[in-house]
């Protein structure tokens, strides 16, 4: 289960073209998910590299929050991250 704060959706969703209804489908499918220690960001932060709508890989940030996987942002995945996706990728 996912949640998500209705405006920063509407940020993302102008801002990268990826909208956070339907973010379940990276959880769904083989995805690789990390810690994000960059930064003290006052709660745990996940950085998961997956495909969005079983067709784009993207780079989703979100944290565990009321049982749920909070979603803060959805991009699409860089050159390097794609690559590392695939790479992982089970044959």
């Amino acid at each position: 289960m996912i949640s998500y704060d209705e405006s920063k959706r509407l940020i993302n969703l102008e801002k990268h073209g990826f909208d956070f209804v339907g973010a379940e489908s990276v959880f769904e499918n083989f995805h690789i998910t990390w810690e994000d220690a960059k930064e003290a960001y006052g709660e745990v932060r996940y950085q998961t590299l997956g495909l969005y709508g079983n067709i784009v890989v993207v780079m989703m940030v979100h944290t565990p929050r009321n049982e749920c996987d909070h979603i803060i942002s959805i991009r699409k995945a860089t050159k390097h991250e794609q690559k590392r996706y695939w790479q992982a990728y089970p044959n």
